[in-house]
C-alpha cells in the first residue's frame, strides 16, 4: 500500500500562529536540558556584558516555537499525515539574529516540498519566525518522513 500524503500541499502556507513570548526560565531550562553550558544561556549579567538584552537561546530552541506550526501541519484533514508513522529525519536553522529572552516570535508555515522515496513520503516543512516589530530572526526547516507500510 502507499504512503497516503497529498501531494497538493508542496507550496501551501499556513495562516501564522499565535505569538510565543520567549522567558528567560525557559531559555534556561532549554539550555539545561540540551547540556548547553554557555553563560549566554544561563546567566543575564554574561548575556548583557556581551551585548544582549537578556540571555540569549540555544540554536536549537526555534523547534519550541517551530512546535506549534508543525502541529497546524499534523493536524490538517487533507494532508494524509498519520503520525504514528512519522520519522523526524532532517532539522536545519537559518538566523539573521539570535534569539534572546523577551522576544515574541510569530511563526508561519510553508510546506516546501513533499516527494515519494521507496515507499515512503518526505514532507520538507519550513517555518519562518519572526519579531515583534516583523523583522526574520529564524528560519526552521524541518523535513518529516511519513513511513509507508513495510
Amino acid at each position: 500500500m502507499a504512503v497516503s500524503v497529498n501531494p497538493d500541499l508542496a507550496g501551501r502556507t499556513f495562516p501564522p500562529v499565535a505569538p510565543y513570548l520567549v522567558g528567560r526560565e525557559k531559555i534556561r531550562e532549554f539550555a539545561r536540558a540540551t547540556a548547553s553550558t554557555s553563560p549566554l544561556s544561563l546567566d543575564p549579567e554574561a548575556a548583557r556584558k556581551a551585548g544582549y538584552a537578556d540571555v540569549v537561546a540555544p540554536p536549537t530552541f526555534a523547534i519550541v516555537v517551530q512546535e506549534s506550526t508543525l502541529q497546524q501541519l499534523l493536524a490538517e484533514p487533507d494532508a494524509g499525515i498519520d503520525f504514528s508513522r512519522v520519522v523526524h529525519g532532517d532539522q536545519r536553522f537559518t538566523y539573521t539574529r539570535p534569539i534572546v529572552a523577551g522576544d515574541e516570535l510569530t511563526a508561519t508555515l510553508t510546506v516546501a516540498g513533499v516527494k515519494s522515496l521507496g515507499g515512503h513520503s518526505m514532507v520538507t516543512a519550513e517555518s519562518v519566525m519572526v519579531d515583534g516589530a516583523g523583522a526574520h530572526v529564524v528560519t526552521a526547516v524541518s523535513t518529516l518522513v511519513v513511513r509507508g507500510d513495510e
